[in-house]
This record gives structure tokens, C-alpha cells and sequence, in this order.
């Protein structure tokens, strides 16, 4: 087959998206830049813990944004990856317990209580925390490609996709708490070592922590928004928004489709072993429906086509619903507040809350069109009598 036939842009529309990048990244490094500054202006321990927590779901909802937003696949069970994530950091960390909170030989304390004789051959790798990091990243994305294999190329699109990887979900979440021997049921994997790596010992409420998060999110965030930029990028968004026409062309859409899949569950891997270092535990919660449909919310209100909107919608909403439902006034009515919220949102900012940035760029860059145009059109000569 032929290579595609690909027509050079014209050079004003090359500057302009030359433009548009270097106002992404501006915009990526701003918020990242105050998401490093916030240890500098607060001094509890316990809210620098929260915003940490807060941060990591935000990578959660950025991670959808990739795939929902850029590439058209919605996927609710995002949570799946979270999940996953998460308990290959807390198998690594729960074989580092001191002796005191495990059984026999380092055997973990659950295993002891439902009589498990010795530690099963799939928990042994986890002695190495490298290894767990490696699995928490590779086992998401192996499921997402595989996953990803058998829809993609049976050109499953639309609700279909949705209802497959919710069913996904649920499948591994009952899995999890049915194997109560080996994975600790419904009540996770709690009692963990604290994170070391080279020679760090990251505290959940401590700054290095903290800091930890940070630096993932800053890596996770240019990182897709690299890719975004690629050609594979552009040829994604365009099979989103127009997948015949793209197959027509001779671009294999499935592998698209399925790289676009796989990169998003890395980061959603990633943002779960984060938020087991964070949390202290893993639990079945991680990688729920509640948590799934959190997520697919979070990105309606920031934008899903927006990376940094995704992030931002994710900390306002769950930063939101905290304080709502630790608050008096709203304990019982939180759930309806947010729910009112989410309707508004969608009625009158169907590109969410990064659909208002939009708007006002579009709007600052038509006044500067019509400043020059004003600038540039010559005067008219005055004739002398």
C-alpha cells in the first residue's frame, strides 16, 4: 500500500498553530509552576496531604482527558488503570513492613488470617520495588492493549466501548475482592511502609511527597501534550473526529486507537501507585464505578479536550465535594449541590471550564486582527484646494 499523500499546511496556518502550542505551554508551566509554589504558602502537613490527594486525581482526569477528549474513546473504566496501579505500589510496600505487622517470614498480616501457608509465587517479584513501579505502569497498559486489541479491531466505537470497559472494570473489582486471601478483600491493603527511593523516605503528609507528585504531574502533563502535537497526535484527533475518513486514507485506525488507550492507562497506572503512597493503603474503592463516573465528570467540568482543563476540573470538583461534605450546612445536600453543578456545566459550557479560556483567546485574538487592520489601512491623502 501506498503511503498517504500528506498536502504541506499553508504558512499562515502554520503559525498559527506554532502560536497555539507556545500558548499550551505557557499556559502547562504557569500551572505547574503554582502547583510547586503551594508548599510555600501553607503550613499544615494535613492539607498539604489533601492537595496531594487532590493533584493525583487531577492526573486521573487528565489521563482520560487523552483518550476521551483527544482521541473519542470513552472509557468508564478508567478507574480500571487507577486501580491496578495502585495495588502493584501497595504489594511492594506491604512486603516492607516492619516484622511486628506481618506473619511468619514477612508473610502479609491477612494472609496469616485467612491461613495462606506461604506467600504466593505472583507476590514475589514485589520484593523488588523496582519491579512494582515497572508493573504498576506495564500491567495497565498490557490490559488497556489487549483490551484495546479485541474492540478496536472489531471496530467497536461509541457506547459500545463504554459499556465494555465499565463491564472490564467490574470484572477485575470482583475479582479483587472475591480473592480476600491474596489481595485482602474488601478492606485492600492497609498497614504499608512508607516509600523509599534513593535514600528518600517519602512521608505521606511530608513535603518530599508532595514534591513527588508534583514532579509526576509535570512529567505526565508535556508529556501528552507532546504526543498530542506528533503527527500520531494530529491523526488521532482526527480519527476522532472523523475515524472513516482517516481509515479511508490508509492510516491503520486500530493501532491509533489502541496506542492512544494504552498511553492513557500509563498515566492513570502512575496516578494510582501515587495515590497509594499518598492514601497509605489500596482499597476495591480504587478502582470502582463511583470513582469511574467521578472521573468522566471531573473532565465534562474542566474540559475534555483540554489536558490542563481535565487537571483542573478534577482539583476544583473533588476539592469541592470535600469541603461540602465535611461542612455542616451541606452535609446531607452535597451530593444534589454537586449534582447541580455538573447540569449547569454541561447546559452552558459544553467544553467545560477550559471552553471559557477558549472564548476569551478567540475573542483577544479578533481585537488584535481588527487593532492591525485599523493600524495597517493607509489614510486618505488631503487635496489641496
Amino acid at each position: 500500500m501506498t503511503a498517504p499523500l500528506v498536502l504541506p499546511a499553508p504558512a499562515h496556518r502554520t503559525r498559527q498553530a506554532a502560536g497555539r502550542t507556545r500558548t499550551q505551554v505557557l499556559l502547562y508551566a504557569f500551572v505547574c509552576l503554582a502547583v510547586f509554589v503551594i508548599p510555600l504558602l501553607i503550613d499544615s502537613d494535613f492539607l498539604l496531604n489533601k492537595i496531594a490527594r487532590y493533584i493525583v486525581l487531577g492526573m486521573l482526569a487528565m489521563s482520560l482527558a487523552l483518550s476521551w477528549g483527544y482521541a473519542g474513546i470513552l472509557n468508564l473504566g478508567q478507574a480500571m488503570s487507577f486501580g491496578l496501579g495502585s495495588y502493584a505500589m501497595a504489594m511492594a510496600l506491604k512486603l516492607k513492613t516492619v516484622p511486628v505487622h506481618t506473619g511468619p517470614e514477612g508473610l502479609p498480616d491477612f494472609m496469616v488470617w485467612n491461613n495462606v501457608p506461604s506467600l504466593p509465587w505472583f507476590w514475589e517479584p514485589f520484593h523488588s520495588l523496582g519491579f512494582a513501579i515497572a508493573a504498576g505502569i506495564i500491567v495497565p497498559v498490557c490490559a488497556a492493549a489487549a483490551l484495546g486489541w479485541f474492540m478496536f479491531r472489531g471496530r467497536v466505537t461509541g457506547v459500545y466501548v463504554a459499556i465494555i470497559t465499565l463491564a472490564a472494570m467490574v470484572v477485575v473489582n470482583l475479582v479483587i475482592i472475591d480473592q480476600q486471601r491474596f489481595t485482602g478483600g474488601f478492606n485492600g491493603i492497609t498497614d504499608l511502609a512508607q516509600l523509599k527511593l534513593f535514600d528518600i523516605t517519602f512521608d505521606a503528609y511530608g513535603r518530599s511527597t508532595y514534591y513527588l507528585v508534583a514532579c509526576c504531574l509535570t512529567a505526565s502533563l508535556f508529556l501528552a501534550l507532546a504526543v498530542t502535537k506528533t503527527k500520531a497526535g494530529l491523526i488521532i484527533q482526527a480519527i476522532r473526529d472523523h475515524e472513516n475518513r482517516v481509515r479511508y486514507f490508509g492510516y491503520d485506525v486500530a493501532a491509533y486507537k489502541i496506542f492512544a488507550f494504552s498511553l492513557s492507562a500509563a498515566i492513570a497506572g502512575l496516578a494510582g501507585m501515587l495515590y497509594t503512597v499518598v492514601m497509605e493503603f489500596a482499597s476495591p474503592t480504587f478502582l470502582g464505578v463511583p470513582l469511574s463516573l467521578s472521573v468522566v465528570v471531573w473532565c465534562a467540568v474542566g474540559g475534555r479536550q483540554s489536558l490542563v482543563g481535565a487537571f483542573l476540573g478534577a482539583v476544583l470538583v473533588a476539592g469541592m465535594q470535600g469541603a461540602l461534605s465535611e461542612s455542616k450546612t451541606f452535609l446531607e445536600t452535597w451530593t444534589l449541590v454537586m449534582g447541580g453543578l455538573f447540569v449547569i456545566v454541561v447546559l452552558f459550557l459544553p467544553k467545560g471550564l477550559a471552553g471559557i479560556a477558549e472564548l476569551l483567546s478567540v475573542r483577544i485574538a479578533r481585537l488584535r486582527q481588527r487593532r492591525n487592520a485599523t493600524v495597517a489601512e493607509p489614510k486618505p491623502t488631503e487635496v489641496g484646494p
